[in-house]
């Protein structure tokens, strides 16, 4: 199978955009992930999947521990500053010991508690810790663009 048909059909699902962060020796480190979805409820687990070639792989295997932050649909420069498109400064608010990003939907404190390599990525499993929301429409990528959520007139 063609590996851009594959992720042609792949971005045919719309997610929202996570900025995943950690720290190492008191430096944040971060990415932008989509790869991230809740896996129980009891105990309240997550899941994050990282790239073999993402250089966050190694801080989150060093650290132990993450922090998941859903971003809002006005935080798309914060999607493009962890991707490496954009060079600005970041003020970074703490939760739990964890760096997280102000103003986001939800932060989302997390500590490791497995790993599983599968193919070209890590999952990581993690335990939530501690999480702080925020009432706020989210940003969206759908068919390889940013999205914002409209409401559907009732008819």
């Amino acid at each position: 199978m063609d590996d851009r048909l594959f992720r042609d059909a792949m971005g045919k699902f719309a997610t929202g955009i996570t900025v995943l962060l950690t720290e190492n020796d008191g430096v944040p480190h971060g990415m932008t992930a989509n790869g991230f979805m809740s896996v129980s409820l009891d105990p309240k687990l997550v899941v994050i999947s990282i790239g073999h070639k993402a250089k966050f792989l190694e801080k989150v295997k060093q650290s132990k521990k993450f922090s998941v932050n859903i971003l809002s649909e006005d935080q798309e420069h914060y999607s493009r500053h962890f991707a490496g498109q954009l060079g600005e400064d970041v003020q970074f608010d703490q939760l739990s010991g964890l760096p997280v990003l102000k103003d986001t939907i939800a932060q989302i404190a997390c500590e490791v508690v497995s790993e599983h390599v599968e193919g070209d990525h890590t999952l990581f499993i993690g335990k939530v810790i501690d999480l702080h929301l925020e009432d706020k429409n989210p940003l969206l990528f759908f068919g390889g663009k940013y999205r914002q959520l409209a409401e559907l007139a009732i008819v």
